[in-house]
């Protein structure tokens, strides 16, 4: 039987065990896939932990790429050895196999490797959706400063480049020298060192004073009030994750005070709730690293049977780009 990553009890990585799971066809609306390469992301520790819960036992992964080996009854876009990738709303990428919904599974354009392709869809998505659909209320033009913090990381990486094609000046914040240099490489106007700077009082430096348009922040809880004070007036605070912890209950009186400011909390699977969104914003991320626009690093290869080590690293920040399991 194919080999699965599962968890029984929310905890620490200690709790990852590898088992053997049936597989069987895929009904209506389903397909059945093959890894060739699984993606790490942070929502997975945050389902490990249990601080999102699904229902036990569950098996872990939110991101793969590998070949079709089966599709169900009213499935038309895809067929037995399609090359395909995706970013899912359901768990399960950790596996050899999987049957899984066909709704957000695209096929894989020639010139991405799997790798590659495990490594891009849903930090790719992600960047896509914050930098093309969760604007501030004026726009962004070229010229414009965004603040992105943990700009390091996967989606970190994919939108410095993704920026810097769009015209946009991105200040990143990220741990250490060598994490800033990396992100600079990578197309960020400017970097911010956390561990040694205070992120507020350099936004406003590299600003004149005036402040961002818009702060995407994954962190949470412990960039949240700085987050604030680095926009300027009717700008747009985008929390997309919480690697520091939930953010706590605030005064909503402080969006008034500090500017008319805008506040959203975004999710991917909104985004690609149909197959005909899931494409649209498949073909535009694959455009642009055909186009060698964006360039996606994978920095952490992994053996699935590995992943409580690749869930240690990635949440003591000892990763850069992304990370793929192989199956």
């Amino acid at each position: 039987m194919p080999r699965a990553i599962q968890i029984s009890a929310f905890g620490g990585p200690e709790v990852l065990q590898c088992v053997d799971l049936p597989v069987g066809e895929p009904g209506p609306g389903q397909v059945r896939i093959r890894h060739h390469a699984c993606g790490l992301n942070f929502i997975d520790v945050y389902q490990r932990t249990g601080l999102y819960q699904n229902p036990l036992p569950l098996v872990l992964g939110m991101e793969g790429a590998g070949i079709v080996e089966a599709v169900g009854e009213g499935v038309a876009h895809l067929q037995a050895g399609d090359r395909v990738a995706y970013a899912a709303g359901t768990p399960g990428a950790y596996s050899e196999v999987r049957v899984m919904p066909a709704t957000q599974v695209v096929q894989l354009p020639d010139g991405i490797d799997f790798e590659t392709g495990a490594a891009m869809m849903l930090k790719g998505l992600t960047a896509q959706y914050l930098l093309r659909k969760t604007l501030p209320v004026e726009g962004l033009q070229p010229g414009d400063w965004v603040l992105f913090h943990a700009a390091a990381g996967g989606v970190g990486l994919i939108a410095c480049q993704w920026a810097k094609a769009l015209g946009l000046r991105l200040i990143g914040t990220a741990g250490g020298p060598a994490k800033c240099q990396l992100a600079l490489q990578h197309g960020a106007a400017a970097m911010i060192d956390y561990t040694r700077e205070d992120f507020v009082a350099r936004v406003k430096d590299i600003t004149g004073g005036r402040g961002v348009k818009v702060v995407y922040d994954s962190v949470g809880r412990d960039t949240f009030d700085g987050s604030l004070a680095c926009l300027r007036p009717f700008g747009l605070l985008a929390c997309f994750g919480n690697s520091s912890g939930p953010v706590p209950p605030f005064a909503i009186g402080t969006l008034a005070a500090k500017g008319s400011l805008y506040l959203t909390r975004a999710t991917l699977f909104t985004h690609i709730a149909t197959r005909e969104r899931t494409q649209e914003m498949a073909d535009e991320l694959f455009d642009v690293v055909a186009s060698g626009e964006v360039k996606i690093r994978i920095d952490q290869r992994y053996a699935l049977e590995d992943v409580a080590e690749a869930h240690r690293a990635l949440e003591a920040r000892r990763t850069t780009g992304s990370t793929v399991l192989l199956p």
